[in-house]
């Protein structure tokens, strides 16, 4: 029976909710360093996910090949919208806080676009929703549920209630990866997974780093590389 998935998004919406409620009772102080440290925790998971690399030379591709995709659909621009309206929707029924009243719209939407990128797409979720629908172990997206729980509580102190929304969607792309694991983890080798891993790896970092606000990724169109990062393994093995 697939569990991961209903737990890591519980932990958001729970995590999201409970943020939103505190808001400005939580010192600024904590909030501030609280958010550099998830930073860092993402940085540091891309770097031992990075370390796993089997092909470098394909993960490098994969990255750039996905980074290229993105900017010509404009992808980033389209979850940005996606994002506001999720914002808009979720002030329907909640009130508005008075942190995330102080926060710009380029500032709200691009820490909103960064932390969509972590719950829904990071390599850790991904490869934990595929790893329990082929082997039932669920241990990888458990261990994600408890980092989600304390990171959307923190962000939801400042933006809000739209943070707890995060959890639908990440619940329809884990369920629907775990669920069709058994179609695709057949196909796999331990160097594809690895190659897709160290990719996610990267955009883990690239997130982390937009995060601790070091420089803002567009970490949304980096996103179609974790959809190449297996083909380009694979073809980069026949080819070279």
């Amino acid at each position: 029976m697939i569990k991961g998935p209903f737990i890591n998004s519980a932990a958001i919406l729970v995590g999201g909710l409970s943020g939103a409620a505190l808001g400005d009772k939580v010192p600024e102080r904590l909030r501030a360093a609280l958010t550099l440290t998830f930073g860092l925790c993402s940085i540091g998971l891309g770097v031992v996910l990075i370390g796993q690399v089997k092909h470098l030379q394909a993960m490098v591709l994969s990255v750039i090949l996905g980074e290229l995709t993105g900017e010509l659909i404009y992808l980033e621009s389209g979850i940005s919208k996606l994002s506001d309206m999720a914002r808009l929707y979720a002030e329907r029924f909640m009130p508005r806080m008075d942190a995330e009243a102080g926060l710009s719209e380029e500032k709200y939407l691009q820490s909103f676009v960064a932390i969509v990128v972590l719950f829904c797409a990071s390599g850790m979720g991904i490869f934990g929703a595929l790893k329990e629908g082929f082997s039932g172990d669920d241990s990888i997206l458990v261990t994600k549920a408890v980092l989600d729980l304390f990171t959307a509580g923190i962000f939801a102190t400042t933006l809000g209630y739209a943070v707890a929304a995060i959890a639908l969607p990440q619940l329809l792309v884990q369920a629907a990866l775990a669920y069709g694991a058994v179609f695709i983890m057949p196909l796999t080798t331990p160097a594809l997974i690895a190659d897709f891993s160290s990719v996610g790896g990267l955009l883990l970092m690239a997130t982390g780093f937009r995060v601790c606000g070091i420089k803002a990724f567009p970490v949304a169109n980096m996103l179609p590389a974790l959809a190449l990062a297996m083909p380009v393994s694979y073809l980069w093995t026949r080819l070279f």
